[in-house]
């Protein structure tokens, strides 16, 4: 397989994995999160090391080994993103695998296992598809439970509908599919969050940034991002100014 078609294969099975635990009934919601995150990710690390063993490595669920460092090219996984949605059952939840290459997210596949009403899809670099267009009114997706403030002053500033969702996978595979049209994080996130997701979305032709503009660096000694932009380019201008506005203001 070459790294795309890998990317797309492990992120599938991993979350077949995934609803196989969950479907077993063994597990309280407590626990199944946990069980969740340690079975894919002992399947994806494992894989990863025997499929690819000359790339570094950095899994969420793994103890981070900073020789990844040394690496031209990095696997960046998330092995389940949104444990609470996983554990829900709700179709917001994804598996990212990813691939940086000389800190960009180059190349990936996010798995939505709950997607289709369960039977699931895998968006990939190598197989990209046509956005739709955008509606009249633009819709941005936020967190569930914590709508970042600048997302929330820069949708009201530009008159877009908010739409709550879990993980950040399923908010930028939304862009793509045309359930949204921007995605604007300022909360923190890690690299595992952003990188498959984001190495997608450029393959489908979106911006994606920091939302000061700059670009998004992956395989970096300090996982921490702490913000994210995901939209058309069409209206990637409009939403970083509007951005720039908000944080003069809160300065």
């Amino acid at each position: 397989m070459n790294d795309a078609e890998l990317a797309a294969h492990l992120a599938e099975v991993a979350g077949k994995l995934l609803l196989t635990v969950r479907e077993s009934g063994m597990l309280s919601l407590k626990k199944l999160g946990k069980a969740g995150d340690a079975t894919a990710n002992q399947f994806l690390v494992h894989a990863l090391r025997e499929q690819r063993p000359e790339d570094g490595l950095l899994s969420e669920e793994e103890k981070d080994n900073l020789d990844r460092l040394q690496f031209a090219r990095t696997w960046i996984v998330d092995p389940v993103d949104g444990t609470r949605e996983y554990g829900e059952a709700r179709a917001d939840w994804a598996v990212h695998v990813g691939l940086a290459i000389d800190g960009v997210a180059s190349i990936g596949a996010v798995a939505l296992p709950g997607a289709n009403d369960g039977a699931g899809l895998v968006l990939r670099t190598d197989q990209p598809r046509e956005v739709p267009h955008a509606p009249a009114t633009l819709r941005m997706v936020v967190s569930r439970t914590r709508p970042a403030h600048e997302a929330v002053a820069v949708a009201e500033a530009i008159g877009a509908e908010l739409v709550p969702m879990g993980s950040a996978g399923a908010k930028a595979m939304a862009v793509i599919l045309g359930d949204a049209d921007l995605y604007l994080h300022s909360g923190g996130q890690f690299e595992w969050d952003s990188c498959a997701p984001v190495a997608v979305a450029l393959a489908h032709g979106l911006h994606c940034s920091r939302i000061d503009g700059s670009p998004l660096v992956y395989n970096q000694a300090d996982t921490y991002m702490p913000d994210l932009l995901i939209c058309r380019k069409e209206h990637a201008q409009m939403v970083l100014d509007e951005v720039a506005k908000v944080t003069l203001i809160q300065a």
